[in-house]
This record gives structure tokens, C-alpha cells and sequence, in this order.
């Protein structure tokens, strides 16, 4: 049986049929081919002997790139790309005995593919290039004689970050530099892609101290603002090549959906389909007729789920091809993941699963079909994995299994906006302060900053240097060079896949099984929880949070687990407002407080236990949008529905949970790259709010491109709801997989009538057409609202003064000069204790502060405590009974202190919170302690210092 009739004959099984929402067939494209003029001979009697004519494209990018041009080539996988930009760089190397070429890979699996090609051209072409890959695999013996000998290196961007302040060891290699290729520069989006774009930065740096400015050339899926991610990236203006002009076989693009004939109904006698079970049914029917595939997964451990469960089916029914199956995913060794990589090409596995690892450019020229379990969160990974499939022309299959979830089913009731829909912006943030911080001082390392160089190579201000300096991160010399003052390097402490830098080793009986970053520690690995690696599952048995560690135990189990979580926000400072005809967005710094505090054990989807978790609060600071609604939309709603309880709770958070389910769909993120909270009062908006942030720490941007998108992210959420078929809200549309408060309260109704409400706030007496983006730069109307204050003390209305402070001091916590005169004011009221807080936090925004600085002289007279740093829950303890001792001694202001640093580390310690209301009742402050009294309610309304503060504010 022919390869296509195998392909065919899935769409037309009676077990599959019924699900296939649609079914678009690519058809087959002819090539279209130019002629080069002057190619060095040794590269046409390569084409020749390989029978190899150039496609348009790759002609106009070599034509481009020889004319001295930085080139990003955006043609779909298989297109011939990398030849395209080798042919030029291997004519140089010919003509140019010195010149050498920098390669840059996301993936090592990657590299060692291309280093493959690179090889075999310098075998064919008779040159000495002695290209070789310099990783973290690579012997320590041969490092030395890559750096002497290699013109082309081929490296990865944790490497490259690792070894550029040894740039001295590698100056031959630098001063002749001639082309700097990114390849796959698509997948730099995010954390990840905001790192790299100061990496290369860097790098740029190190070149010029050189001699040398290298070109660049970058290759990339489909994207749409490739020039703009050129930019942002390697900071140089690009030609864009974008025409495909190769060949490609047909293709069938199946959308399969499991829910298609799948009602939810408030009672269900009919089992809710699985989305794993029906994967690994698919995946097996392929390999069962010799279709050798890719199963692409949407996490690791459904990679190795759905592998354990082939390979344990596969034994009862075809035994000898079980050992043909395989898991892939990122945390293997390098030796298992070239294994498996050889074994795909070679046809020794037939079946592989993997993460998005597999995603890139690797050339497996024997796969017939790509199962895509998930849509994996971007248009460009969509397209990219199914081009997994169909290389060498002949007709390939490529799946979508659609989730319950928001996008997924919008998909798969849409056919027509999936095929249609244009490819995301790449996302990247430069103004991350943290990532700022990280590169500057890395950078320093390198080579010291001179005045200047900051905004030159990186766009950062000298303030920002000037900080570094007075926080003593960074040196400034006798010639005013910046430089790194300490013996380490900072590039070992700061990680480009994320913004925190903290590592927790997973170990099993003194072995290391793989690392991971504190908040995956919290979802994954939190105590009890079970982990599965290369298809075994391991019960954690503790974590070590101090030293970074998580013991674990192999054990063969039949649940998993699920964490459950609380997210408290406080908004640190208002940056800007949109108007959206009467509906405003608002955006700015958030303080976001993640309490784990139980997990699930669970049999599939079949709740089997709940535990509890004892973990310290999860705290970062990032940015976000909000906007509120007000309470005669809460008023209506309960009036439309009076016997239900939490109605207006439950469209609120409904309407959280759809509009974070569709960002995907307007901005280039993953669905858990954000973060969201809905709440009936807010105490920094006094009304129902709801909050969508990013996911990381100091923000990367998303949110901020989802204020300019959010008519659309709106008007999409509305028809999600609209087209859905269930009576009470499903995954979906309203529910989320990642919900820490286990999905509760909904309201598929009263979720409807919030966003059909924003929507007519919007289109209110304006046709949608006519609606423009109103934006208002908060933050800049402070100076005037500060000299109105300021004013008002001067001429001793204290109390007017007090309450324009207080107005700017909610927009930003850390504005000094109104924290100092707010100290100056209550320290005129005779309220010392109060005083000495606002100065300390003045200070610690701004310790040059005059007005503070005075005040502190003031005000202290006696030593300072040293700060404690808390690392377990028995040292909140001993603080909190110090705090109280001193409070009842009458020291406000060293109570409220130690509170404050105690808080910082357990937000949800209720008898603190209270404490610290009755500190503000005795200092006068009304409004805080009943802020206070509220939080602290929140949590345990019968904690004894929570009923004294209660009795206090009544």
C-alpha cells in the first residue's frame, strides 16, 4: 500500500471521522529558480556535481548578503534556508584564509544537525574551516583547540553567555569576524528572547573592542515584524527575504476535535472525552501502519505519559514495536537526546513524542505525519511542527487535537480564521530593569563600561549605571570606566530562560535527575507531588528550599498531581491609561503574591485526595493592565439571578479566565506566560477589578501589547462565549487548567453580561470603527499634584496636603519626595512613630532625599536593628513575637519595621497583618487599619489579634 493511500485512509476511518472538524489540503507548489552570476568556481562545480539549481530566494539572499547587507530569511521549513546563507559565508571562507562566522542555535540538537552540512561542505568544497561545536557537551580537552582553530563555531546562546568574558582567549577568532548567523531567531521571544537581544549586544561590543563588525544574518519562521525583531535583537537594519520559491508535496491539515459531539451538562452521563488517551490512540493507529511520526506535546510530562502509555499498549498488541517508541523533551542527557535524534533519521525509532524541542530545523527526511496534541500557544510553533512533516515533496499528514480549553475550541469552530489568521509579533522587551541590571554588569565583566557605552550598544541610560555604582554593583575608576569589582562572574547568576536565577537540583538517591526554577519547584515538584523523567514517575519526599534541593524516590504510582493556589496583587505604580470610548485600561507595576497552599492527587480526571502545603508565598514584581467595573453591574446581576449564590464573583472570574484563554490569539505569548485575578473589591481601585499581568518578574511586555489589541481580544473573548455550546460554562470557554482556586466561583451567564457590558462601554454612541485609543501617561501629572501638596503644607493645612499625598503615593509607592514630606508632616502632628515609617521607605527609594535625610537625624536616636533575613517559617515566628514585645513597649516605629520585613516573606501571616493595622489605628491612619483589618479577615477572622483589631475599627 502506497504511502498516500496509509495517509487517506485516517480521515476516512469510522473511529476518527466523526471528530475531524475540518480537513485543509496545502496543495503541492512548483519551484521557481534564478541563476547567480560570479559564484566562486569551487561552489558551482559543488552545485553541479549535487545537480542543486538555487531557488529565487536563496538566490536573492546570497546576492544580498555578498552585497554587504544584514539578511533575515523568513521562507517555511524546508525551504532551502540554510543553504542559502552557507553559500556566501563558504565563498568567503575561500577567498578570505582568516575570516571566520559565529553560529547561533537555540537548541544544541540543532547545532549538531547543522554541524553535520558544515562538515560535508568543507569535505566537498577541499577548504580548511574546521567547523566544531562549542557547547556544554563538549569535551574540555578539545576547547582549546576550537578556540585556535576553528573558523566556524557553532554555539548556543547559554554558552555564548558563559564564555564572553574569556573573549581574550578567542581574539584571533573575534578580530577576524566576519558573520555573525542566528538561526531559528523566531524562537527569541519573551524572557528568553529579551536575554539574548542583550547577549548579542554584548557580543557587538566584544567584536568592535576587536576590529571587527561583523554582518548578520538571521533565519526565521514566518513572523509578522521580522524587521522589528531583527532590530531588537542584534540593534542593525535589515533586508528581508520572504518569498518562497521552493517546493513542497501536498498536505492534508486535519483539525480534530475530541468535543466535537461532546455536550457539558450540569449533569453528564456520558464520560467528558480525553484529550491524552485520544492522542495516544492516534499515535498508535500511525505507527500501526508503518506512519512514521511526531507526536508533539504541550508539556513534558504528557511527552512521557503518552510514550509510557504506547509503549505499554504497543506491547500487547505488536510487542516487537515497542522498543520503536520513544520521549524527547529537554533535561535528557546529550548522549540519550543524539540518540535519539540518529535514530529518528535512521528509521530505528517509528514513533517519537516530544515538547516543542523538536520543533526546530532538524532535517528528518523520512517522516510521513505530525500529531499535534495541543495547539502549542503560537501560529509560528503550529506551522513549524507540522512542517515537521512532508520534506522530499511526497504528501504528508499533519493533526491538531483540540483541547477543551479557550483557543483550541475558537480554532476548531473557526477553520477558516486558523488558516487565515497572520503569524504574531515576536514579543521583546528591553526595558526590563532586572534584565538591564544582569547584562550591564555581565557586560562590565567583560570589558569595563565606558561613559556612554550603555545607551550605545544597549539603550540604558547612564542613571541606571549611576545606580549600579552607588549600590556598589559596579566600580567607577580613575579614567571614569565602569568596571565589575568582584572575582566571580555575573553570567554564572543570571539564566536566560528566566528572570530569576534560583536553581533547584531534582535528586534520586544522590543522583541528579534534572534542575528547575523555584515557581516550576512550587507547581511540580512541591512536596507529595509526582514527577515523571524518561517515562518512570518519582514521589518528591522533600524539598529544600534554603539549599535548593528536592529529594525524590522512584515509585510506580497510577495518580498525579495538581497544585492549587491563591494570588493576591497590589498595584506599585500607575504607568499609563487607554480610554476605549467609555471603558478604561489601565497599566502599570504590580507586586504579585502567589500563596500554593494545597495539591490534588488525582486518577485522570478523577479527584482521588487533597492535601495541604506549607510554603512560603511566592513574590515578584511585574507589570500589567486592569480596569474595574462597577457595582450596578454586581446589582443587576444579582437581580437577574436571585437564587444564586457568588453570581457577580463568577462572571468576574469567567471573564478573567476567557480573556487570559484567547491572548494568545492577539499577542506572541504562551497561555501561562500570564497571569490573572478577579476580585468583587480591590483595595488599591475601592471596586471590582480584574487584573491580567505578566508572568515574570519585572514584566516582558505582553500585557503591554494587549492594551493596544484589546478591542479585538475583547470582541473574540464575546464570540468564544457565544459559540459555545455548554449550559454552565466548560473548559472551553470559562474554565482554565491552571486555575489555583480549582475553577471556582463561574458564571458562564454573568460572565457574558460583563464583557457584552465593557463591549457597550466601548461602542457606546460610536461606530467601532470610529473607537481610538485615548492613552494617558499617568506618572506625569505627579510633579503638579506634589507642588499642589506641597503648598497646601506650606501654608499648614496638613490635612488637605495629606490627602493629595496619599493620592500620588497609591499611583507610586516609591515617589520619596511625597513619602519625606508625609514623614515631615506626621512628625509635626507629634506622631514620631509614623513619621520614622515613611522616612525609612523615602529613603529607601531615594537616600539622597534631603527632606528624609534631615528627618532621620531627627528621629533616631538610637541604633539601628540589623535586618533579619528570614529563611523558614520559625523565624516568622520569633519576629512576630519581637514585633509584638516592642509594640506593646509602645515602639511603633521598630514594630512596624520588623513587620514589614516579616510580610515581605509571609504576606498571609494574619495575626502580622492585624498587628500591623493596630499600629496604624494608634498612629491615627483610620483607612490603613481597616485595610489592614480586611486582609487579615481575609485570611483568619479568629485570630486573637484580628478580633482586637476588629473591636478597634468597628
Amino acid at each position: 500500500m502506497s504511502e498516500v493511500n496509509k495517509i487517506d485512509m485516517f480521515k476516512n476511518d469510522v473511529r476518527y471521522r466523526e471528530n475531524i472538524a475540518h480537513i485543509e489540503t496545502i496543495p503541492a507548489k512548483k519551484p521557481s529558480f534564478k541563476k547567480v552570476d560570479n559564484l566562486n568556481q569551487k561552489i558551482v562545480d559543488y552545485l553541479d556535481s549535487k545537480n542543486v539549481k538555487l531557488y529565487l530566494h536563496q538566490a536573492e539572499t546570497y546576492e544580498s548578503i555578498k552585497d554587504g547587507e544584514h539578511v533575515i530569511i523568513t521562507t517555511p521549513t524546508a525551504s532551502g534556508k540554510t543553504l542559502a546563507f552557507n553559500l556566501p559565508i563558504m565563498e568567503t571562507m575561500i577567498e578570505d584564509k582568516d575570516a571566520t562566522a559565529l553560529y547561533i542555535y537555540p537548541a544544541k540538537a540543532l547545532s549538531n544537525d547543522q554541524l553535520h552540512v558544515l562538515e560535508n561542505l568543507e569535505k566537498e568544497l577541499d577548504i580548511k574551516i574546521n567547523p566544531r561545536t562549542y557547547d556544554g557537551d563538549t569535551p574540555r580537552e578539545d576547547k582549546r583547540g576550537i578556540r585556535e582553530k576553528s573558523r566556524i563555531v557553532l554555539t548556543n546562546p547559554y554558552q555564548l553567555h558563559l564564555i564572553l568574558s574569556w573573549h581574550h582567549q578567542w581574539s584571533k577568532f573575534y578580530k577576524n569576524l566576519r558573520y555573525i548567523v542566528i538561526d531559528e531567531s523566531h524562537y527569541y521571544k519573551g524572557v528568553f528572547g529579551s536575554n539574548v537581544a542583550f547577549l548579542i549586544k554584548r557580543l557587538k561590543r566584544i567584536a568592535n573592542f576587536y576590529g571587527s563588525y561583523p554582518q548578520f544574518i538571521l533565519s526565521s519562521a514566518t513572523l509578522a515584524n521580522p524587521l522589528e525583531l531583527a532590530n531588537r535583537l542584534t540593534g542593525e537594519e535589515f533586508k528581508l527575504v520572504d518569498n518562497d520559491t521552493s517546493p513542497s508535496g501536498e498536505k492534508d491539515f486535519i483539525l480534530y476535535n475530541p468535543f466535537k459531539n461532546y455536550v457539558r451538562k450540569k449533569i453528564n452521563n456520558q464520560a467528558a472525552p480525553s484529550v491524552h488517551m485520544e492522542t495516544e490512540n492516534i499515535f498508535m493507529y500511525m505507527m500501526l501502519k508503518n506512519i512514521q511520526t511526531l507526536c508533539f506535546t504541550v508539556s513534558r510530562k504528557t511527552t512521557e505519559l503518552i510514550a509510557m502509555w504506547a509503549k505499554k499498549d504497543m506491547n500487547q498488541v505488536k510487542g516487537q514495536l515497542a522498543h520503536r517508541i520513544a520521549a524527547y523533551r529537554a533535561g535528557y542527557q546529550a548522549q540519550e537526546r543524539r540518540e535519539i535524534e540518529d535514530g529518528l533519521k535512521s528509521g530505528k525509532y517509528l514513533g517519537v513524542t516530544c515538547t516543542n524541542a523538536l520543533e526546530l530545523g532538524i532535517d528528518i527526511g523520512s517522516l510521513d505525519a505530525v500529531i499535534i496534541s495541543g495547539y502549542p500557544g503560537t501560529m509560528i510553533s503550529t506551522w513549524q511542527q507540522a512542517g515537521r512533516a512532508g520534506r522530499s515533496n511526497q504528501k504528508s499528514l499533519a493533526i491538531l487535537i483540540a483541547f477543551e480549553n479557550q483557543l483550541d475550541q475558537y480554532f476548531m469552530n473557526n477553520p477558516e480564521f486558523f488558516f487565515d489568521k497572520p503569524h504574531e509579533n515576536a514579543i521583546i522587551d528591553l526595558t526590563n530593569p532586572i534584565l538591564q541590571d544582569a547584562h550591564l554588569l555581565c557586560a562590565a565583566k567583560e570589558l569595563p563600561l565606558q561613559r556612554g557605552e550603555a545607551e550605545k550598544y544597549f539603550g540604558i541610560s547612564q542613571d541606571v549605571i549611576d545606580k549600579l555604582v552607588d549600590n556598589k554593583d559596579l566600580h567607577e575608576n580613575h579614567r571614569g570606566d565602569f568596571m565589575y569589582p568582584y572575582d566571580d562572574n555575573p553570567a554564572m547568576d543570571h539564566s536566560l530562560d528566566q528572570i530569576s536565577s534560583e536553581e533547584f537540583k531534582i535528586m534520586n538517591n544522590g543522583q541528579l535527575l534534572e534542575t528547575m526554577e523555584r515557581s516550576q519547584v512550587y507547581r511540580e515538584a512541591h512536596e507529595g507531588a509526582i514527577l515523571i523523567n524518561k517515562g518512570d514517575t518519582y514521589v518528591v519526599n522533600s524539598v529544600n528550599l534554603k539549599n535548593g534541593y528536592v529529594n525524590v524516590s522512584k515509585e510506580a504510582v497510577d495518580y498525579h498531581t495538581m497544585v492549587l493556589n491563591q494570588t493576591d496583587i497590589n498595584i506599585k505604580k500607575k504607568l499609563s491609561k487607554t480610554k476605549y470610548g467609555d471603558l478604561t485600561i489601565h497599566f502599570g507595576e504590580l507586586t504579585v503574591s502567589e500563596d500554593y497552599f494545597k495539591y490534588k492527587k488525582m486518577h485522570f480526571s478523577k479527584v482521588i485526595g487533597t492535601y495541604p502545603l506549607e510554603l512560603p508565598p511566592l513574590k515578584f514584581n511585574t507589570k500589567g493592565l486592569w480596569f474595574t467595573i462597577p457595582k450596578r453591574v454586581k446589582d443587576t446581576l444579582e437581580d437577574m439571578f436571585p437564587n444564586e449564590e457568588e453570581v457577580f464573583a463568577g462572571g468576574l472570574h469567567g471573564a478573567e479566565h476567557a480573556l487570559i484563554g484567547l491572548f494568545p490569539l492577539h499577542t506572541m505569548c504562551d497561555r501561562f506566560d500570564i497571569g490573572g485575578l478577579s476580585t468583587n473589591y480591590h483595595e488599591d481601585t475601592q471596586e471590582a477589578t480584574i487584573f491580567i499581568y505578566d508572568g515574570y518578574e519585572g514584566g516582558i511586555g505582553i500585557c503591554e501589547k494587549a492594551v493596544d489589541v484589546f478591542i479585538d481580544l475583547l470582541n473574540s473573548t464575546i464570540d468564544l462565549l457565544e459559540n459555545c455550546q455548554c449550559q454552565s460554562g466548560c473548559p472551553a470557554c470559562i474554565y482554565s487548567p491552571k486555575c489555583g482556586n480549582d475553577n471556582k466561583p463561574l458564571h458562564k451567564n454573568a460572565t457574558k453580561y460583563i464583557l457584552k457590558y465593557m463591549s457597550d462601554l466601548i461602542s457606546k454612541n460610536i461606530p467601532e470603527e470610529d473607537v481610538k485609543a485615548e492613552v494617558i501617561i499617568e506618572n506625569e501629572v505627579i510633579p503638579d499634584e506634589f507642588d499642589e501638596a506641597y503648598e497646601l503644607y506650606e501654608k499648614g493645612d496638613y490635612s488637605s496636603s495629606k490627602d493629595v499625598l496619599n493620592s500620588i503615593i497609591s499611583n507610586d509607592k516609591k515617589h520619596a519626595p511625597s513619602l519625606a514630606l508625609m514623614a515631615r508632616i506626621l512628625y509635626e502632628q507629634d506622631q514620631k512613630d509614623i513619621a520614622l515609617l515613611f522616612t525609612k521607605k523615602a529613603l529607601s527609594s531615594d537616600r539622597s532625599n534631603e527632606m528624609a535625610n534631615e528627618l532621620e537625624v531627627l528621629l533616631t536616636n538610637k541604633p539601628q536593628k540589623e535586618t533579619v533575613e528570614l529563611k523558614s517559617l520559625d523565624d516568622v515566628e520569633t519576629l512576630y513575637e519581637e514585633a509584638y514585645d516592642l509594640y506593646e513597649q509602645g515602639d511603633l516605629a521598630t514594630s512596624s519595621e520588623i513587620l514589614e520585613n516579616l510580610l515581605d516573606f509571609d504576606d498571609k501571616n494574619s495575626e502580622a497583618l492585624a498587628l500591623m493595622g493596630l499600629i496604624y489605628y494608634h498612629s491615627g491612619m483610620f483607612p490603613k487599619a481597616i485595610e489592614y483589618y480586611k486582609k487579615a479577615s481575609k485570611i483568619n477572622k479568629n485570630g486573637e489579634m484580628v478580633k482586637e483589631l476588629k473591636m478597634r475599627v468597628a
